[in-house]
Formats: C-alpha cells, sequence, structure tokens
C-alpha cells in the first residue's frame, strides 16, 4: 500500500474521532495473537483504534511501530496518548473514500 498523504491523514483522524478502541496492547505486547486479532478486526472495519495499556512494556510509538512493521498493508494514522489509530482499506471496494 502507499504511503496516504497529510491531507487523508487529517480525514482518517476526523473519522476516527468518534471510535472507541477495539483492542489493547497488554503486557504480552505486540504478539502473534494480537496480530491475528487484529488481522481479524480488519475483516469488519478499515479504521481501527487500539489502546496500549499501562501494563505493556511498550509505549504506543513502539507499539504502532511493530505493527507497522510486522503488518505493512496496515497504516498507522496517528498515536496519542495510549492510543493508536489504524487504517487497513478493504481489498475490494473500500467503504472509506480518501480525498
Amino acid at each position: 500500500m502507499s504511503a496516504i498523504t497529510s491531507k487523508q491523514r487529517a480525514h482518517l483522524r476526523s473519522l476516527a474521532h468518534e471510535l472507541s478502541p477495539v483492542l489493547q496492547v497488554g503486557a504480552g505486547g505486540v504478539s502473534q495473537a494480537f496480530l491475528t486479532s487484529l488481522e481479524e478486526a480488519f475483516h469488519n472495519r478499515e479504521l481501527l483504534k487500539v489502546r496500549v495499556v499501562g501494563t505493556s512494556d511498550l509505549n504506543v510509538k513502539e507499539a504502532a511501530g511493530t505493527v507497522a512493521e510486522k503488518l505493512p498493508e496496515v497504516e498507522v494514522v496517528q498515536t496519542v496518548g495510549h492510543v493508536m489509530v489504524l487504517y487497513k482499506p478493504f481489498p475490494e471496494e473500500p467503504e472509506i473514500e480518501l480525498p
């Protein structure tokens, strides 16, 4: 997937504002089980919020970097506080139309 532009990133951030986190990175970090759950969540949604809980050894930027490294088709839209916003368009007929 090609990198998204700053205008597209801003659009995705505005859409993510109202979302609640659907997954958590805990003490296990970004494990294979977490990545599997993340992939399953992307079957239903293109835009996800993920919370990094205090018991995790990783901060939100480290966790987002690990996700981006292990799942190159996932775009890290934003990291703020303990939350990261991730985007992966549906392969066929994306629901979110980027500007």
